[in-house]
C-alpha cells in the first residue's frame, strides 16, 4: 500500500482531485480537518484538554466543541493557537498512523491518502511515500474562494498570506498536479499519474 500526501493552497482544488481518485482506485482517504474535527468530540482524545486551555465558553449546550468559538478564540491569540495546534496537530497524526496500520492489516487498498494544508510543515514526508501538490494559480484561488466560500477580498488576502510560497511546495512535494478549471485536463494528469 503507498502511502501519499496531497497538498495545496486553498482553493486549489485538492477536494476535486481527491472525490476523483477515490472514485476510480482501490484506496483509503483521510483529510486532517476532518480526523481533528473526530478528535474534537466528547470522550477522544484532544477533548479535554481543549477545553482545558481554552475554557467552557468553546462548549455548545450539548457539551460539544463549538469549532466557530473556537477559531474565535485562537486566531486572536497566537499563544492559543500554538497551544491548540500543539494538543493537534501530533494527536491527528498518531491516528492516521493508526489507520495506516489498520487498512495495511485489511490488505484492500492500494493506496492511502493523507490530504492536509499542513502536510509540508507537520512532516508528514516522514510518513508518505510521496507528496503531491494540487496547483492553481491565485487568480483562479481567489474566484473559486469568493463564489463557493463567499470570502471577502480581505479574508483570501489573510489565508493565502499565511500558506507556504509556490516554490516551497514545488521544492517538498515529488508529483504537480495543475488543476486551472478543465477537470478533465486534471483527470488526465491523474490517470498519468497512476500509470493508467
Amino acid at each position: 500500500m503507498k502511502i501519499i500526501g496531497i497538498t495545496g493552497g486553498v482553493g486549489a482544488g485538492k477536494t476535486q482531485v481527491l472525490s476523483y481518485i477515490e472514485a476510480h482506485y482501490r484506496c483509503r482517504i483521510i483529510r486532517a480537518d476532518e480526523a481533528a474535527h473526530l478528535l474534537y468530540k466528547p470522550g477522544q482524545e484532544c477533548y479535554q484538554r481543549l477545553v482545558g486551555l481554552l475554557g467552557q465558553s468553546i462548549l455548545n449546550k450539548d457539551s460539544t466543541i463549538d469549532k466557530a468559538k473556537m477559531a474565535g478564540i485562537i486566531f486572536q491569540d497566537q499563544k492559543l493557537l500554538e497551544g491548540v495546534n500543539k494538543i493537534v496537530h501530533p494527536a491527528v497524526k498518531q491516528y492516521i498512523l493508526e489507520q495506516i496500520a489498520y487498512e495495511r492489516g485489511k490488505g484492500e487498498a492500494d493506496y492511502f491518502f493523507i490530504e492536509a494544508a499542513l502536510l509540508i510543515e507537520e512532516h508528514y514526508d516522514q510518513i508518505a511515500d510521496e507528496l503531491w501538490y494540487v496547483h492553481s494559480d491565485a487568480v483562479i484561488r481567489e474566484q473559486r474562494l469568493a463564489k463557493r466560500r463567499h470570502y471577502s477580498a480581505q479574508k483570501i488576502a489573510d489565508i493565502m498570506r499565511g500558506q507556504l510560497s509556490e516554490a516551497e511546495f514545488r521544492r517538498h512535494c515529488k508529483i504537480v498536479i495543475s488543476n486551472n478549471g478543465d477537470l478533465e485536463e486534471t483527470y488526465k494528469q491523474i490517470k498519468h499519474i497512476m500509470g493508467d
